[in-house]
């Protein structure tokens, strides 16, 4: 097969890993920057170009879009998906996931647990959003924010206040959420390829810090998921669209409750902490489903 990643930088580990596992299996992969891409938008012979060259003869293409780029991003794998090359993940579903308030809503309408949640413009109804989620402490989130950036736990009510203040008069848009105490601080990392949970690890956050991002001085250890954890995993995947992605829970005494759910989830955290070779499944699963013309999103949203 002939493949495509879509990626700023070639160098990351998780790159670097799909290139390697998509060479054994001896197919020809190229990486180019998305940012660099241009398009020709026309009826009948929709092209993507770079530097001064048409992208053509491609089976798959692997978007891995990150947050900062993600409009433009979409942009380039919707004009993939009208010239009918197949996406590892729809630029539809990439849209879902990366918009937390719409992802929090599909997943509360197919039914999944989630953190109690409260969206609202008003900071006059503060005490009443605070309300909403069980009052304090309570973790206000940016909507725009990535590997714990922009989330904060208010212990008290005036605090709280004060961030949500803060925020809004910065007009940035926030969620607030219940805090879960019993999850001591930890969560649950899993990665779903098709309608499988392919690696899972329990991400435990330094001392003093609520968040388990490993990227803030968390820590990463292999998990047995329960077999409930493990469906609503796949559940939260197939709610957003996407073929492979990475889904946060968090063990709630009645249950896990979905954090997040991640269209371009770094690899090189879960392969370490689970030794299970993540790239190599994501690449035989794109050889058994990529079919030219089949993407499900072509020349849509």
């Amino acid at each position: 097969m002939k493949l495509l990643m879509l990626a700023r930088n070639p160098n990351l580990y998780s790159h670097k890993r799909l290139v390697a596992a998509a060479e054994a299996r001896g197919h020809e992969i190229d990486i180019y920057d998305t940012l660099r891409m241009y398009m020709n938008i026309t009826s009948h012979r929709p092209e993507v170009r770079y530097q001064g060259r048409v992208l053509f003869g491609y089976d798959a293409i692997i978007p891995r879009i990150g947050a900062s780029i993600t409009g433009y991003g979409m942009a380039v794998v919707r004009q993939f998906e009208m010239m009918g090359v197949w996406s590892a993940n729809e630029s539809v579903a990439i849209g879902r996931s990366r918009d937390k308030l719409r992802s929090l809503q599909l997943l509360a309408r197919a039914g999944l647990g989630l953190p109690v949640s409260a969206f609202a413009h008003d900071t006059s109804m503060t005490d009443d959003v605070l309300d909403i989620v069980g009052g304090e402490p309570v973790v206000i989130k940016l909507l725009e924010g990535t590997q714990g950036v922009g989330v904060v736990l208010a212990e008290t009510r005036r605090s709280a206040k004060s961030v949500i203040e803060a925020f809004r008069g910065a007009k940035v848009d926030i969620l607030v959420q219940e805090f879960i105490k019993e999850a001591g601080g930890a969560d649950i990392r899993t990665i779903v390829v098709g309608d499988k949970v392919v690696a899972a690890m329990k991400r435990q956050g330094a001392d003093g810090d609520f968040r388990s991002n490993l990227h803030r001085g968390g820590s990463a250890s292999k998990i047995k998921l329960t077999p409930e954890e493990r469906s609503t995993a796949v559940r939260a995947a197939k709610v957003m669209g996407l073929n492979m992605a990475g889904v946060d829970m968090l063990r709630g005494n009645h249950g896990p409750l979905i954090m997040e759910v991640n269209s371009s989830p770094g690899l090189e955290g879960i392969e370490g902490a689970t030794g299970v070779d993540v790239a190599d499944k994501i690449i035989d699963f794109i050889e058994k489903k990529a079919v030219a013309g089949k993407t499900k999103t072509r020349g849509k949203g």
